[in-house]
């Protein structure tokens, strides 16, 4: 396993890529009202990358992905392709997930929504995927094995009685969208990976209100929760410091 080790320089440039990924999910937040479909979303999304920021979308033909960013609705694990046949409804959650390639280096995060008024369950499941996120986060630092990161991840989630994704993972991120390491959200054998200053990746629970098994709709991108329960997901883009971490892709809006 080749892990890539960033420079300062390298890592000046993924801030840029990741602070541009962090604020099309601020812009976007003003237009998720009832009515309106993920296809009018993704194209809202799409023309203040281009336009606005002189960017390119890291989804938008990845391996044929056909919309800019990825946008899944209550039972959507992860990789929703917008349409505009599918509209938002009130109580609805949704995760908007945004990859941007800026002067050749990518920044990646996600984060979840609620349409109008949330319910009880897709609130506390919102809630807790977003907790054990910045719980993993903040155990980053050198000397630690990569592994501890998904044990914590798994047992703060199925403590609050949900359960975590096992067959996608959060990944090294760089010059390329997807490198080396995988970065699992459960406690599952990690290689010998032990952090050190420099390696990015990103951290990116999908957390489940049932079961924690998926499937992958005949588009060959959709993944849906097997019993049809509700799935949430929160993702950052870190870098590994002398010190801990930097989140690359810190909301202006998130307090954790």
């Amino acid at each position: 396993m080749t892990i890539s080790i960033k420079t300062e320089k390298d890592i000046m440039k993924m801030r840029t890529a990741g602070q541009l990924a962090s604020e099309v999910l601020s812009i976007i937040e003003p237009y998720i009202q009832p009515g309106i479909s993920t296809g009018e979303l993704d194209r809202l999304c799409h023309q203040h990358i281009t336009k606005k920021q002189r960017a390119i979308s890291g989804s938008l033909g990845y391996h044929g992905f056909p919309k800019s960013v990825c946008i899944s609705v209550n039972e959507v694990v992860c990789h929703g392709i917008p349409c505009d046949k599918k509209k938002l409804k009130e109580g609805d959650i949704l995760n908007i997930d945004v990859t941007i390639i800026k002067d050749g280096f990518y920044g990646d995060t996600s984060k979840m929504f609620t349409v109008g008024k949330s319910t009880v369950l897709g609130d506390r499941l919102c809630r807790v995927t977003k907790e054990s996120l910045y719980l993993a986060i903040r155990m980053v630092k050198p000397g630690i094995r990569l592994r501890v990161l998904g044990k914590a991840i798994q047992q703060f989630v199925e403590s609050e009685n949900f359960s975590v994704v096992r067959d996608y993972c959060g990944h090294g991120i760089g010059k390329n969208f997807h490198e080396e390491p995988q970065v699992l959200h459960y406690d599952a054998d990690d290689g010998g990976v032990v952090l050190r200053p420099g390696m990015t990746f990103t951290i990116e629970p999908m957390v489940n209100a049932g079961s924690y098994r998926v499937y992958t709709m005949k588009d060959g991108w959709t993944v849906k929760t097997e019993d049809q329960s509700l799935s949430a997901q929160y993702e950052h883009t870190i870098a590994v410091t002398n010190e801990g971490y930097e989140i690359i892709t810190l909301h202006a809006d998130d307090s954790y």
